[in-house]
């Protein structure tokens, strides 16, 4: 009787439960609880009692409600508040001036990085007093961390491409472990992949040969021309909000500027 995934039995017998602000519910596949804060057509953004923020897809038997499944839905009239949001899905704040820069930071690998991260999260970062820069190539990172000195009130958030068990990156990152810094990545070649396929028309980024460089290789296949500043410039173009991104880089971006805000009590 108890054969098959019981989080997610025949569609027919799940209640539809429509999304309303504060709503708590429990993610059935990750266990991640929290209250939904912001939600589109296809996503819905829970923020947990400690302020950190996942973004989770809207799908049959998702959720649990009470410790029973059910599938959440946009509500037919929507009930949100009228407070502006910014792109991240976070309440924007009118008249915004930039904080002072805070001593910590966050770094990312190159540019493309810093203008997408940028895109999404640039308010909340202004709000925050939070500057981030980047490495240009994650081999400077050990340098990186050696000038800036880390410590209780000087942390070092760190976003690291194609950040996956055995590869470059993730040797780097275990070489670099501290208290003060934190090393997080996306499993994504380039930080290209972290925009969904579906927002630049296309049904999934080109898988490219090995030996090819990616980028040239992506845009052969895309039939785009082979001008990889041309063609950052319309991704880019195509990103509106959090939405468009996959969970993979929102998770791990939020996950930062967590750590470089969070206030500490120790002193080292």
């Amino acid at each position: 009787m108890l054969a098959g995934d019981w989080r997610r039995p025949r569609k027919g017998r799940i209640p539809e439960v429509p999304l309303e602000s504060g709503l708590v519910v429990e993610s059935a596949d990750e266990g991640f609880c929290g209250a939904a804060v912001a939600w589109d057509k296809s996503t819905v953004t829970l923020e947990d009692r400690r302020g950190q923020r996942r973004v989770f897809a809207l799908e049959p038997a998702a959720f649990l409600l009470d410790g029973a499944p059910v599938t959440l839905v946009r509500p037919a009239e929507d009930t949100r508040d009228s407070a502006p949001r910014s792109a991240s899905g976070s309440i924007a704040v009118e008249g915004l001036r930039s904080r002072v820069a805070k001593e910590s930071r966050i770094y990312v690998e190159g540019v493309h990085d810093a203008e997408l991260v940028e895109r999404i999260w640039g308010h909340d970062l202004r709000v925050e007093g939070v500057v981030v820069e980047y490495l240009e190539g994650v081999d400077h990172l050990p340098d990186v961390i050696a000038e800036f000195e880390p410590g209780p009130h000087r942390r070092l958030g760190v976003l690291v491409d194609h950040l996956v068990p055995g590869s470059k990156e993730s040797r780097i990152a275990e070489a670099v472990s501290s208290a003060h810094v934190l090393v997080v990545g996306h499993p994504f070649v380039d930080v290209w992949q972290a925009v969904k396929p579906s927002v630049l028309g296309i049904g999934a980024w080109p898988e490219v040969e090995r030996g090819v460089p990616w980028k040239e290789g992506v845009l052969r296949e895309l039939g785009w021309p082979e001008d990889p500043g041309s063609a950052w410039r319309r991704i880019l173009g195509s990103v509106r909000t959090y939405a468009d991104l996959e969970p993979e880089l929102l998770g791990r971006v939020e996950e930062l500027i967590d750590f470089v805000t969070t206030p500490t009590t120790a002193d080292g």
